[in-house]
């Protein structure tokens, strides 16, 4: 007679990594089906099988479809500051969000989502979060126009949107692309060269802190 040894219960850190894990997969999969439906078309049930998780798990982890939603955004910040330190020059910061396309398409497709889907404040669960990121763009563009480099005339919250807009624009306008520039939207190359000349417009203007080129 063969008997069966006690199951041992797994140890704190162990459960730890094992949450760790869990939440990843989820998050991972969440921002794949956000960035192929939106908010609004994005079920739980579909994330849920894209992790390969119990649906209750995303409740639990997460508090439901909104809880996530703040979750991805939480990430996408963590992302976004290490991906331009403080005092990186504007047109770096641009260039470096422009080739997001090659390693992060579907955090710039979710966000372009946002926009499609866009009816009011309260449609919009990341609104605060991407404002507050946004403020230092603002604030940066304001100082410059403080110091004479840009036109009194020129609205920096507003061209921080433009700016941001042209970032996005390998994934937002693919087809106009293709057909003014003739280029592969997707490819290494193009986006390469598209975040260089968004960087090059940047520095003519004057927006970083050494001036214009």
């Amino acid at each position: 007679m063969t008997v069966s040894k006690p199951r041992r219960s797994p140890k704190p850190p162990e459960r730890q990594r094992d949450a760790e894990r869990t939440r990843k997969l989820i998050l991972d999969a969440a921002v794949a089906e956000f960035a192929a439906h939106g908010y609004a078309g994005a079920r739980i049930t579909a994330i849920a099988k894209r992790a390969g998780v119990n649906q209750q798990l995303i409740s639990y982890y997460f508090d439901g479809k909104e809880g996530l939603f703040r979750a991805m955004s939480d990430s996408w910040g963590e992302r976004a500051s290490k991906l331009v330190e403080p005092g990186t020059p504007l047109s770096e910061q641009l260039r470096r969000y422009v080739l997001e396309a090659l390693e992060n398409r579907d955090g710039m497709r979710l966000l372009a989502w946002g926009g499609l889907e866009y009816t009011g404040p309260e449609t919009d669960p990341d609104q605060a979060p991407r404002a507050e990121r946004l403020a230092e763009s603002v604030a940066d563009i304001r100082a410059r126009q403080a110091a004479g480099a840009l036109p009194r005339e020129m609205d920096p919250a507003c061209l921080t949107v433009m700016l941001m807009a042209a970032a996005m624009a390998p994934v937002t306008l693919p087809h106009v692309i293709a057909g003014v520039c003739g280029d592969d939207p997707q490819s290494p190359e193009f986006i390469e060269r598209f975040a260089d000349q968004l960087a090059l417009l940047v520095r003519r203007l004057g927006l970083d802190s050494d001036g214009p080129v």
